[in-house]
């Protein structure tokens, strides 16, 4: 029975048609094996299906090596790129020192209220002679993509470059943290900075603008071009006030964004980026006849008492043309004067004869000219801290050929023009005040300095070997120049000084002069010796480089009196 069953069935369903067991469930009641809802594709091939697997295996191959890439072989590569993309590295700028004068005032100092973002600017007290000292600076740059090419403040001029090693410092560095959306997470100091140091001047800030004010105020009265002043300690060279006009701003320049401003300081005649007292050469006129005075009585040549006369001019015999003498002209009729007198009043007759020589009176030669002029320190540097100092000229035989050929002899004339401070001599106010200090303080010619203090100024002086007797007759006859002579505005109540003017004519019309007046104060001890110029001023002018002290004495007699003491 159950074979039977068995073999029955099996039979019974041998030839059931597919569309019988996919029978759409809406069509089953009406039993339509016609109604079908889709029919039997092709089955896929097990090639089809290998090859998929296939493909699927290389997929799985290239994720797990780019994984190892990631993680192992280039692991370090892609974590130094992922730190640089959160960590910055950048500069922490040191601070420059700042600039003092002799008082703690600064002169120039850092606004560390504006920071411009990474460094401090420098802030400069201009507007008063100062800026050819001090000078300027040039500020880190960044390129175009924000990165510091220049990292280091960059000086152009003055006290700013002279001493940039001590005043740059060193910038130190830090690195910054951010997140994905660039927002700083945290901040580590890598290396400190270390600011410069401070340096004191030995300006005193307030004699300073008082000159520098003065000079202007002359200069807009009487058309002076440029002017110069200096006032130097006579027995350390210590510089306490030293004014150049017209000058630059060193605000300005530092900042550079005022492109019409820097302009006009390129295109201006007067050169405002000139330091006159240092780089200014002038003819001196009368204010070397102390000097010239000094080798007169060294060599003896004259008596200081005997009196020569000056009626207003000398005349020279002309071997060529006997009815044609030459004359030389003094700037009045002094009448008989001696030396001092001679240094009171200026009389160039007088220094014409003791010069050059006339009649039986002997004079002192070109050669011994030179030589006192150069032991006094004219047409040699002095070599104070700054730049385009200038060595000047002392007119010799030699140099006269150099210039106009070997045909040109030395003439006569052209020892009396010398001796009075004409003809090819060329000086700065700085040379002109080191040779006064140099008769104030009995012979030691100092090496002038901006820095405070200087402790070593006996070891920084030439002595200036003549006799003691003979400065002290010079000086009398410069403190008659303020008594009697020349210099009588200088006469105060207050203090006593010495001075010496002089009136330097200009080219051929001598239509422009430069205005001298130099000296020490006080004339009975002295400490402070000054020298300023004028120039090119219109020669009948009355305003002169003696007012300019005038004004500075009285404010110093105000508000600094203790350089009187």
């Amino acid at each position: 029975m159950w074979s039977f069953f068995s073999f029955r069935s099996k039979k019974q369903y041998k030839d059931i048609a597919p569309d019988e067991i996919f029978l759409d469930s809406q069509n089953l009641p009406d039993f339509d094996i016609y109604q079908f809802e889709g029919h039997i594709e092709k089955p896929i091939s097990k090639w089809s299906l290998s090859l998929l697997s296939l493909l699927f295996i290389c997929v799985g191959v290239v994720f797990v090596y780019k994984l190892w890439v990631l993680q192992v072989a280039e692991s370090s590569q892609y974590a130094m790129k992922s730190d640089n993309n959160r960590l910055a590295d950048s500069i922490i700028f040191a601070n420059r020192g700042v600039i003092f004068d002799r008082n703690e005032t600064p002169l120039v100092w850092n606004d560390l209220n504006d920071k411009n973002g990474d460094f401090a600017l420098r802030v400069y007290a201009t507007s008063s002679g100062l800026s050819t000292i001090l000078g300027y600076v040039k500020y880190p740059t960044k390129d175009a993509s924000g990165f510091y090419y220049q990292t280091t403040y960059i000086p152009k001029d003055g006290i700013e470059k002279i001493y940039d090693s001590v005043l740059s410092g060193k910038n130190g560095a830090k690195m910054t943290e951010t997140n994905a959306r660039g927002k700083e997470t945290s901040l580590e100091i890598v290396e400190y900075p270390h600011d410069g140091e401070n340096i004191h001047l030995s300006i005193d800030a307030g004699v300073q603008k008082s000159m520098y004010n003065a000079m202007l105020d002359y200069a807009s009265r009487a058309g002076y071009r440029g002017g110069g002043g200096v006032i130097m300690d006579v027995h350390s060279g210590e510089i306490i006030a030293m004014a150049s006009f017209p000058e630059y701003d060193s605000n300005t320049l530092s900042i550079g964004s005022d492109t019409e401003k820097i302009k006009s300081y390129l295109t201006n005649k007067n050169n405002p980026f000139l330091n006159r007292v240092i780089g200014g050469l002038y003819t001196p006129g009368s204010i070397v006849k102390p000097v010239i005075a000094m080798g007169v009585l060294t060599e003896k040549i004259i008596n200081p008492r005997k009196q020569i006369l000056s009626t207003g001019s000398l005349s020279v015999p002309n071997p060529y043309n006997p009815d044609k003498p030459t004359v030389f002209r003094d700037w009045k009729a002094h009448g008989y004067v001696d030396l001092r007198e001679a240094i009171a009043v200026s009389s160039n007759v007088y220094f014409f004869e003791v010069g050059g020589g006339f009649g039986d009176q002997k004079g002192l030669g070109i050669s011994n000219i030179e030589k006192y002029m150069r032991m006094f320190g004219f047409g040699e540097k002095t070599g104070i801290e700054s730049y385009g100092e200038k060595a000047g000229v002392i007119p010799n035989p030699a140099w006269k050929k150099s210039l106009f050929g070997k045909e040109e002899e030395w003439r006569l004339g052209d020892t009396y023009n010398t001796s009075i401070g004409q003809y090819g001599v060329q000086v700065t106010p700085l040379q002109a005040v080191r040779a006064i200090g140099a008769i104030a303080n009995n012979g030691k010619l100092l090496y002038p300095t901006l820095i405070k203090p200087n402790t070593s100024y006996e070891s920084l002086s030439t002595p200036v070997p003549l006799a003691e007797s003979d400065f002290q007759i010079v000086r009398e006859g410069m403190r008659m120049t303020v008594t009697q002579g020349t210099a009588k505005s200088l006469n105060f109540p207050f203090v006593k000084v010495a001075a010496k003017t002089g009136t330097a004519e200009l080219g051929p019309t001598k239509s422009l002069v430069n205005s001298w007046t130099v000296g020490f104060f006080p004339a009975d001890n002295p400490k402070y010796a000054f020298a300023v110029v004028m120039e090119k001023g219109k020669a009948n002018n009355q305003v002169g480089a003696t007012l300019i002290m005038k004004d500075v004495l009285e404010w110093m007699n105000l508000n600094a009196p203790t350089y009187f003491e």
